[in-house]
Parts: C-alpha cells; structure tokens; sequence
C-alpha cells in the first residue's frame, strides 16, 4: 500500500502537478510557522495577549507566497498563477470573516453568564446596582420593530409593484426612484428629527411615545424594501406574465398569484435585511422612544426602551455597581443578536412555505 502511494506522487510530481494533499499541508505548515513567530514575539508576556487575528493574518499571506513558489517551481506558469488567485481569493475571505467571528465570540463569552431567569422576567425599575433585566427593553424592540414593519412593508412592497408593473420609464417612476436613492444614504438621526419635529407640532415639544420610534425606523426601512423587492420583481421572467395574459387573468392577479410567489424567497431576505438594518439603531430611538426603567406595553402612550437603548444607557450610566452595568450592557447586546437570528430562521420558513410548489 505504501509502495502505491509512492508510486502515485513521484507519477502527480513527474506530470508537473502538485499532490491534492500539498494545498491543505502548505496552509497548516504557513498557519504553524506563523504560531512560532508570534509565540516567540510574546514569550516573556501574558498568553492571552497572543495576537490571534495577526497569526492568521500573517499565516495566510505565507500560504499565498508558498503555494506559489511551489507551483511555480513544479507546474507551468498557468496553474501558479491559478494556484496563487484561489490562495489569494480564500485568504481574503478567511480574513474578512475574523473580525465577525471575533466580534460574536465576545459577544457571547461576554454576555451569556448574564443570561439567567432574573434578566428575561424583571426590568431595571429601582435597580441601581445588582441585579435586574431587560425585559422591558425586548418588548419595545419587538413591539416597535414590529410596528415599524407593519408600516414599511405594504408601502415598499407596493411601491417596487409600481415601479415595475406600471410605472415603466415614465416620470413619475423616475421621480420615485431618485428620491429612495436618496432615502437609502440617510443618516438615521436624519430620520429621527425628522419624526421628532413632526409629532413636536402636535403634541408639543419633548414628546416620546414608542410610536415615534416605529415611525422613524420606518423610514429608514422602506427605502431597503423598495430596492431590494424592485430588483427582484425585475427578474422574473416576462413568459411568466405574458402566458398569465393568454388565459385572461387580470394583471393585479397575475402580480399576485404569479410575480410575487416567484419572488417571495428573496423578497423575505429583503425585509429581513430592512429589519436588521434598522433593528440595533439607537440615535433614532433616544429622539423619539426616549428611554424608561419600566416596562410598558403600549406604543401610544409613555416612553419604551429598546435593547440598543438599554445597551448605551447601561454602558453610559453605570451606577454604583459598574462591573454589573457592564454585563447588562454586553446581554443586551447578546440579545439583541439572538433576536436577529430568530426573525431569520423566521423568514426562511415562511419563504419555504409560500414559495410555489415544483412538481415534477
């Protein structure tokens, strides 16, 4: 066995080919030398000042150099410089995911001791130290990230119909796409103001109910909806309508019944993307929700606390006992990310459900 083995990779060697196994060696024989060095530049320190993110880094530009030389030295020219795009290609996205792989980590090894019974069942009415929860900031996130998507759907869904199906290249619909364009680039304390200016003419100056919050993210939302349900209206084939018209079914119905569930799979990771691009703002909401200790319920009357709220204020305002603020604050943002995740998982079994049934 050993003897064919050896036979195939003097054969892989003498037809100018490197082994299969030469990628995956190269790589952990770059990641180890890489280990070496920044282990000898520590030596002397705390280990847990070891620079993780820089091995990696410097491990994978030394697989992308080696994997290259090699090549170069026992392939053509041709599959050296494939090899080298494919290190170069892998390398980045390896390198691009350690910031977000770093960030979760430390999310959760941060806040998950903070995730007990107290946090999920109390709020932080008459806490100043020890102790309390942030059940009164996940009802307004829930309660006003909810509203914000009851109003922002409809009127984004809507509007790329229209853009689509009737608009065409009229002035109208020009109009309207330049000014979602606009929309998209935004700062959200824009939106805030916005909402906050509005309500202070009729209800008087200072003003902050969690409806305003609602509204201000929804403003933010709509912009997304539209140009993400646009692009994909835009992409259903044209047969698909043109063999509805040949029965006779009436345009608002074959938009119904054939456009959108073809596109209702994208068009649900396009609204989730809306929410998750609105869902952790916290400018918006100090303008308009405000913030509270208390849990209410009710988007029309009193302050609500969200999450992104609750996590700047108990990082701003630590109290008598800060190392408990801090695991508050490092919970609330745990929460946060589970809260994402779940409307994720969420949207994906709705898109499979109303997605149309293939026959085959």
């Amino acid at each position: 066995m050993t003897a064919v083995v050896a036979r195939g990779q003097a054969s892989s060697l003498a037809a100018g080919r490197l082994p299969r196994w030469s990628t995956w060696v190269t790589l952990l024989a770059a990641m180890v030398v890489s280990a070496v060095v920044f282990a000898l530049i520590n030596m002397g320190s705390d280990a847990s000042d070891f620079n993780v993110a820089g091995m990696l880094v410097v491990g994978a530009l030394l697989y992308i150099v080696t994997i290259y030389v090699l090549s170069r030295l026992s392939e053509s020219p041709r599959h050296a410089i494939d090899r080298f795009v494919t290190a170069l290609v892998t390398s980045a996205f390896i390198i691009a995911i350690i910031p977000l792989v770093s960030l979760l980590y430390t999310v959760v090894s941060s806040g998950i001791e903070r995730l007990d019974a107290e946090y999920f069942s109390s709020s932080m009415r008459g806490v100043v130290g020890a102790g309390g929860g942030a059940i009164h900031a996940i009802w307004g996130t829930i309660l006003i990230t909810l509203a914000a998507t009851i109003i922002s759907v409809p009127i984004g869904l809507m509007t790329s119909i229209y853009l689509v199906e009737y608009g065409g290249r009229g002035r109208i619909a020009k109009a309207i796409t330049f000014f979602v364009d606009v929309m998209t680039g935004i700062p959200s304390i824009v939106a805030g103001l916005f909402i906050f200016a509005m309500f202070s003419i009729f209800l008087g100056p200072g003003a902050s109910i969690g409806i305003m919050g609602a509204l201000s993210l929804a403003v933010l939302m709509i912009p997304v909806v539209v140009r993400s349900s646009e692009e994909l209206l835009r992409i259903v084939p044209n047969e698909l309508r043109e063999a509805a018209y040949a029965l006779g079914v009436p345009k608002w119905r074959t938009i119904v019944k054939v456009v959108l569930p073809t596109t209702i799979a994208g068009i649900m990771t396009g609204i989730m993307l809306s929410i998750s691009r609105v869902i952790g703002e916290t400018a918006p909401l100090l303008l308009t929700a405000g913030f509270t200790t208390s849990l209410n319920m009710n988007l029309f009357d009193g302050r609500m606390m969200t999450l992104p709220v609750f996590v700047y204020n108990q990082y701003q305002n630590q109290g008598t006992n800060p190392d408990e603020a801090v695991a508050r604050a490092w919970a609330g943002a745990l929460t946060l990310i589970l809260i994402v995740m779940a409307l994720n998982l969420a949207a994906r079994l709705i898109a499979r459900f109303f997605a149309p049934k293939l026959r085959g």
